[in-house]
């Protein structure tokens, strides 16, 4: 709930005066910095109510805001990764010291290295996509569509689309732009297990028709 409610503001304010992290102010800001200081403005009760209400009536966001859920969420895939790599390296090794190595590893790659990615591929939608790339949509801020980001998120870097129609589930626009999180997404669509997803309805600035669809 927390993040949504950022994400909100940062569209309302979206690189003008009151955004939480515009590159404007710098890269490293906007990057990581602006959640490297308590901001009292962005983290209160009354921000909270403004911008996301609507999930403080959903019992599942509010279990996943709790500080415990996420250190048990954090705990179990560590204990996981560790475990299953000690299993398949004692299995491959047919020693001890082989399945404490493999364990490790699978705990520092896939746990440790992993999270600390996924942060900085999350962050780069903040920064980098808000200087660098091209634009399909006359947006009034300064969002763009940048294929680095684009591809290493699943989609998430198609930014300018995304603040074309912010609440459309497809940020991928044209055809080369892949949107792996809207495939996804999609998917779970035809399976009966999404509902009410917005897609693609505006057209971009040469007009195509490829882009009109449900919306």
């Amino acid at each position: 709930m927390n993040w949504v409610a950022i994400h909100r503001m940062h569209h309302q304010y979206s690189d003008e005066p009151g955004d939480p992290h515009s590159p404007r102010s710098s890269f490293f800001w906007s990057h990581m910095g602006w959640f490297l200081i308590r901001d009292p403005a962005i983290y209160n009760a009354d921000t909270y109510d403004r911008y996301v209400r609507d999930l403080f009536r959903d019992r599942f966001y509010k279990w996943l805001e709790r500080p415990q859920t996420l250190r048990t969420i954090y705990r179990v895939q560590s204990v996981a990764f560790l475990g299953l790599g000690a299993l398949v390296g004692a299995l491959t090794s047919g020693s001890l010291w082989g399945a404490l190595q493999l364990g490790l590893s699978w705990l520092v790659w896939g746990v440790f290295v992993r999270t600390v990615a996924v942060w900085h591929i999350t962050w780069s939608v903040n920064s980098i996509t808000h200087i660098w790339g091209y634009r399909n949509f006359p947006t009034r801020d300064n969002s763009f569509n940048n294929w680095v980001v684009g591809l290493i998120s699943n989609g998430e870097g198609w930014h300018n689309n995304h603040h074309a129609e912010p609440r459309c589930a497809s940020h991928g626009r044209r055809w080369w732009e892949l949107d792996v999180s809207y495939l996804s997404i999609r998917a779970l669509e035809l399976a009966g297990l999404a509902s009410e997803v917005v897609h693609p309805g505006r057209p971009t600035l040469d007009g195509s028709d490829e882009l009109r669809g449900a919306a």
